[in-house]
């Protein structure tokens, strides 16, 4: 089993368009925290920014981290994760085990509470602006597959699941 810094990347580029705006953020990770750049397609120079912090993860490194823990009913993991342009605090609980069906078949699952509070300019935690919480459902397996997400954010609730999947024989 990979330990928490063989799964961190060391640069993460993401390009998100929202409301016709183009925004290009790019993080280098390392030891220490994340230093980072983020251009809006109505700026003309990029926003610099610095977080310093251990044990800092991107959302995918994060995510790999959880679904490499036992993942036994009712632990907590907390992770600290930058996934743009702040640093969140994830705490996740595990519910329990359940049987989920999605698009892609029937699993057995395990059921996962997610909470997300910000790190503001001062380091203190506060409660995320738009996200309240989500439900996470992975499957019960060795693969640990993502098969269902129901996330309460401002506007209501937005929920995506596992439509198919194929392994390859390797």
């Amino acid at each position: 089993m990979a330990n928490a810094e063989t799964l961190r990347p060391l640069e993460t580029h993401q390009v998100e368009t929202t409301r016709g705006k183009r925004v290009e953020t790019n993080l280098k990770f390392s030891d220490e925290g994340v230093s980072g750049s983020r251009l809006e397609s109505n700026h003309a120079t990029p926003a610099l920014k610095d977080f310093t912090l251990e044990n800092l993860y991107d959302l995918h490194s994060a995510f790999l981290y959880l679904r490499s823990q036992p993942l036994r009913d009712r632990s907590v993991y907390r992770v600290a994760v930058y996934p743009a342009n702040s640093a969140y605090v994830a705490t996740l609980t595990v519910v329990g085990r359940e049987h989920v069906r999605v698009r892609a078949g029937n699993y057995n699952a395990i059921k996962v509470d997610l909470k997300l509070q910000r790190v503001n300019k001062k380091n203190e935690l506060e409660p995320h602006r738009k996200f309240k919480r989500a439900t996470i459902w992975l499957s019960d397996d060795n693969d640990r597959v993502l098969l269902r997400i129901e996330s309460q954010i401002f506007v209501g609730t937005v929920t995506a699941e596992l439509q198919s999947v194929r392994f390859e024989n390797g």
